[in-house]
């Protein structure tokens, strides 16, 4: 049994439609973070950065229990745990890493602070606003571009590269964005859509 931390927040949908696409049986545990539930001490205990998600999967290496907190580490050991959702060849594997990390690194982050100035902060900033508006857009281009190449961004099977873009690309209209303008992109974005295990995980918590 697996226990996952988390709050609907596309960091957090990562891991549940991972759990869900895996089969692998889970509990939830909400971490409500507009309540700073975040910064309770047992939470800390199992995410050093007040950060969700986090798990703890009480069947660990040695089937002792293994806390893990960062979306993409997590994603990284419940593929490797599962033999699952990343290619097994070492150029497969390569390929599907550097696109988790473009989103780790880029993606994610860049598209967070376009949320935030168009829709969080307390004061309009335009240049603000137009920063990260274009950067969420020059991103999605990259993967525009990829996709177009690919049926996937690691190639021809579904991966945790995949399952770690879909939820900040499920918010596109709060970064500005017209997913008509990216037809390459769409396409995947639909096929993810589409899947059980997508519609599952996004109910979550």
């Amino acid at each position: 049994m697996i226990d996952l931390y988390t709050w609907g927040t596309p960091n957090g949908r990562k891991i549940s439609v991972a759990l869900e696409e895996l089969g692998l049986p889970y509990k939830t545990f909400p971490i409500n973070i507009s309540k700073n539930d975040q910064f309770a001490p047992d939470f800390l205990k199992i995410s050093p950065n007040n950060k969700i998600p986090a798990i703890v999967d009480h069947d660990g290496p040695g089937g002792k229990p293994h806390s893990i907190f960062e979306s993409g580490a997590i994603l990284i050991y419940l593929a490797e745990k599962t033999g699952k959702l990343m290619p097994k060849d070492p150029v497969g594997r390569s390929v599907c890493l550097q696109w988790l990390m473009f989103q780790m690194g880029g993606l994610g982050p860049m598209c967070g602070q376009a949320h935030h100035f168009r829709r969080f902060a307390p004061e309009q900033i335009p240049y603000a606003i137009k920063r990260y508006t274009d950067e969420a857009a020059r991103l999605y281009g990259v993967m525009d571009k990829r996709l177009a190449e690919a049926k996937f961004l690691a190639g021809d099977e579904y991966s945790i590269a995949d399952i770690a873009s879909y939820p900040w690309i499920a918010r596109h209209e709060w970064q500005g964005q017209d997913l008509a303008t990216f037809p390459n992109l769409k396409r995947w974005y639909d096929a993810i859509t589409a899947r059980p295990a997508t519609d599952r995980g996004f109910k979550v918590p």
